[in-house]
């Protein structure tokens, strides 16, 4: 059956092709050509530290088994802060943990160097965490205003919708240039006056992924961006900040590393925790 789905696919390319670039594709091309700014950036030594969270669990007999963190780590791979809880329980909202450590990290590094980046995005901050932690997040930010969110991929369509956009705004992005770069600051206020949103699409150096970044505040020009740019250029890898890659590695709880706490508190012998250990 899969190589039925398989042949219809390749026999149905273009036309699938064509619907996703829709009827106004190279009009979205042109505008995103006007949008996009190009800039090569030279290293700036800074230092920079990157934030992530990871959350895990598994349950049994009625029963959750869960584990967070979150990790605050320099770009040289120094740990400036490292948070984690667990415990047993029931309907847990383990997003909203993490969502708190990081942003607890976060507070507790933004005196400790140049630039702050956190893994994701501010909008999903504002959109999907609850309203409980939107002023923790402002209070931190604002405390010295050198936090950027960044974002590997990015499904948001506001910046071509009145042209009829069918895709992300970074997949139009991505088809006029192969270059560094940047793209015209778009700003958000439907958060409120205290949560506006500024966003580029950021690519620092040929053939590399484009990065989304978002910062809190209207006030952003270009000038800030290809500083930003200069001061994350030196220490990434891939067109990728190190310290963020960093941050996810050494704060991921695997299922094998859920399945060693499993084994240390004794619930390996519970009936029902055999799932757990496959």
């Amino acid at each position: 059956m899969l190589n039925t789905v398989y042949k219809d696919a390749i026999i149905n390319r273009e036309k699938m092709l064509s619907i996703l670039k829709g009827p106004k594709f190279e009009q979205i091309l042109q505008k995103a050509k006007q949008n996009w700014v190009e800039f090569t950036p030279t290293k700036q030594d800074v230092s920079t530290a990157g934030i992530d969270s990871s959350f895990n669990n598994t349950r049994f007999q009625g029963i959750e088994l869960w584990a967070t963190t979150a990790v605050s780590i320099k770009s040289n791979g120094e740990v400036l802060i490292d948070l984690h809880d667990s415990g047993l329980g029931s309907d847990i909202d383990l997003s909203k943990i993490a969502s708190k450590m990081e942003i607890e990290a976060c507070g507790k590094t933004v005196d400790s160097v140049d630039l702050v980046l956190m893994d994701g995005s501010l909008h999903s901050q504002f959109m999907t965490r609850q309203s409980s932690l939107d002023a923790m997040v402002v209070k931190t930010i604002k405390k010295r205003d050198n936090v950027i969110f960044i974002a590997k991929t990015s499904n948001t369509k506001k910046q071509f919708e009145n042209l009829g956009s069918l895709a992300g705004d970074i997949f139009y992005y991505n088809h006029i240039t192969k270059g560094a770069g940047f793209s015209k600051i778009f700003v958000e206020k439907k958060y409120g006056a205290d949560k506006v949103i500024s966003s580029t699409f950021v690519r620092l150096s040929d053939s590399t992924p484009i990065i989304k970044l978002e910062f809190l505040g209207g006030n952003r020009d270009n000038d800030e961006i290809k500083s930003i740019m200069n001061k994350l250029y030196k220490s990434s890898v891939g067109g990728y900040p190190y310290a963020l890659k960093l941050a996810h590695n050494n704060c991921k709880i695997s299922d094998k590393e859920l399945a060693k706490m499993v084994s240390l508190l004794g619930l390996s012998n519970e009936i029902g925790s055999r799932e757990v250990l496959s």
